[in-house]
């Protein structure tokens, strides 16, 4: 049948005109969303996500931006120059069909002389899992559209957020505290995701805790509290419930595909190991950490850029001070030290710790910057976990571990270019907690604190630790809530009369061992000079400019007389010391001789 001219004219009019509105440019979101004028990274890759995004050209700030169109039409990555004024500038993209316009405000950079301090060996850091320390807002503890409720069992989510942890600064203040790590907060609207480390958008808060506006309050409150903060980033990897997985922006986006991907082996000795193959490194750097974390592939250029761009606009947004690197040698390590540069040419006191979970120092060693081992480049990595030193803790608090063996770990920092640097811990939120590994033996994990925070490097604890928490083996219960923090709470141990007898007694001890650290420079930035441990009983003196400080562990179960002799000019001189912990004086027996209570620490101030 022959069809009308008018009609097939109809026909072409309407396919042309469905056609031409189905290719009108549509913009969802822009990461990031903003920018800041005096930045060194003044040139930003923009990601653009919506809808027929393929052969569109940019304009930014009334100058052309490069366009990098990718195959798949839900996102293209514009490069824009960031102007040098502050103002309210906008993103036009623009295709055959039209043209779409983008806010995106420039603002001026804060330069707050309070933020981006980093952190020291001056400082304590405490380490808290948001969901399980304390709930300032129940309003939040359950968000309409999200994949989990509060739920208050084991691995469920349980409430806490960052209110609480605002609300609790004075707590962490009088302690004794200087700085607080936060497990991640940005948003995981995934299963099992009270931990934090599955994200599913990389530039807000889960809502759950919190705002990004929030985020801020926290920082600008625990700063003018004298507190820094630490952000708890990862680049490893990502939720498998990520946007991104549902449609991947380039095809390389991670490594490998939920069908067919490596699985992470924990091989860390690989990148030092002369002898190493390339596919176990390839195990451990392209693996997926879990089937439900997607590896991030950190070689693709959009990728790399993308997470250099969000680290420091979380920096430059919030304020903070440092930040420790989630599975730090999972990730690229090309990729790594170009990332801590970036950040370490923007924030020149800042600070970052890598997690590299392996107890030997050698091993350790080889991922701090300026590193003695072999290897093709810098890491520009100013600390790592020591782990090494940890494991000893632990294993001294099991009684698999004598005291010997702590002083032959510090006897191997001569592999670090850096050991004051290191950040020390007896245990965090994937380990097992201080007082369970020992049994409920408080006076043993006293003695582990006051090693912990009389000898080198950065001292971490985990919250509750003060108060001698046990939790128990497996992550959900290691997490265990702090008292006080929740509504069904039996009571407060944030109070004095909350915490029961033997609480406030490891709390008091706790927050003695920091006020000596703060007031004696010594303990906490001097040389540490120390003597091989004889009877189960370990000496070291900590020096800086006349100050010495003398500690003493026994960690015998008896009282032992210790010969001062062997420590030479330290104590030589001195006829009388101070002890620091009962804040009284002593005085040295003319042979040089210093009786000394079993499971007993003292320290002496010359």
């Amino acid at each position: 049948m022959k069809i009308p001219h008018i009609i097939r004219l109809a026909v072409v009019v309407l396919f042309f005109s469905f056609f031409a509105q189905a290719q009108q440019i549509k913009v969802n979101k822009l990461e990031p969303a903003n920018w800041w004028t005096d930045m060194k990274l003044n040139n930003v890759q923009l990601m653009v996500y919506g809808e027929n995004l393929s052969n569109v050209t940019a304009s930014f700030a009334n100058a052309p931006a490069k366009v990098h169109n990718v195959k798949n039409s839900n996102y293209c990555f514009v490069d824009v120059k960031i102007p040098a004024k502050p103002g309210k500038y906008s993103l036009k993209l623009k295709n055959s069909s039209g043209t779409v316009e983008i806010d995106f405000p420039v603002y001026a950079r804060e330069n707050n002389p309070s933020n981006h301090k980093g952190f020291n060996n001056e400082d304590v850091i405490y380490l808290i899992t948001p969901d399980r320390f304390a709930n300032g807002d129940t309003g939040n503890d359950s968000v309409e559209g999200m994949k989990e409720a509060f739920d208050n069992t084991r691995l469920g989510r349980h409430g806490g957020d960052l209110q609480g942890i605002i609300n609790k600064l004075d707590y962490l203040k009088d302690l004794g505290i200087t700085a607080i790590w936060l497990n991640p907060v940005v948003e995981n609207d995934t299963k099992f995701s009270y931990h934090g480390y599955g994200a599913t958008d990389f530039y807000n808060i889960d809502k759950r805790f919190g705002t990004n506006e929030l985020y801020r309050e926290f920082v600008q409150t625990a700063h003018k509290k004298g507190l820094k903060v630490i952000l708890d980033h990862v680049a490893n990897h990502c939720s498998i419930d990520h946007p991104w997985m549902k449609s991947l922006p380039v095809p390389e986006w991670v490594n490998g595909s939920v069908e067919n991907h490596l699985s992470a082996q924990h091989h860390k000795m690989v990148l030092s190991d002369i002898h190493g193959d390339e596919r176990t490194k390839e195990t451990l750097q392209k693996g997926w950490f879990v089937d439900a974390m997607p590896d991030l592939n950190q070689t693709n250029k959009f990728v790399a850029n993308y997470i250099i761009q969000n680290t420091i606009w979380w920096i430059e947004f919030s304020g903070i001070d440092g930040i420790r690197e989630d599975t730090y040698p999972y990730a690229d390590e090309k990729f790594l030290s170009d990332w801590a540069k970036a950040i370490l040419e923007e924030y020149p006191d800042f600070n970052i710790v890598g997690e590299v979970w392996t107890g030997k120092a050698a091993f350790l060693a080889y991922y701090q910057k300026n590193s003695y081992m072999p290897r093709k480049f810098d890491s520009n990595l100013p600390s790592v976990t020591d782990f090494a030193i940890r494991d000893m803790f632990y294993g001294f608090l099991k009684g698999e571990k004598n005291i010997y063996n702590i002083y032959e770990t510090f006897a191997m920092d001569y592999l670090y270019p850096a050991p004051d640097k290191l950040v020390t811990f007896i245990d965090n939120h994937d380990v097992t907690r201080a007082m369970l590994a020992a049994k409920g033996n408080s006076t043993k994990v006293k003695l582990a604190l006051g090693i912990l925070f009389t000898s080198r490097g950065i001292p971490q604890i985990l919250y509750g630790t003060e108060i001698g928490i046990q939790g128990g083996e497996d992550h959900g219960l290691l997490r265990a809530d702090f008292p006080g923090g929740f509504s069904n709470s039996e009571r407060d141990a944030f109070t004095k009369e909350g915490r029961t007898k033997e609480e406030n007694d490891l709390f008091d001890f706790t927050k003695k061992l920091l006020e000596l650290r703060k007031k004696y420079k010594a303990l906490s930035k001097g040389k540490m000079i120390h003597f091989p441990p004889y009877g189960d009983v370990y000496g070291y003196v900590k020096k800086y400019k006349e100050e010495n400080i003398l500690v003493i562990v026994n960690a015998s179960e008896e009282k032992r007389e210790i010969s001062l002799k062997d420590l030479g000019k330290f104590v030589n001189f001195s006829k009388t010391a101070t002890d620091l912990m009962k804040d009284k004086k002593l005085r040295l027996d003319s042979e040089n001789t210093l009786n000394i209570e079993g499971s007993t620490l003292l320290i002496l101030k010359l």
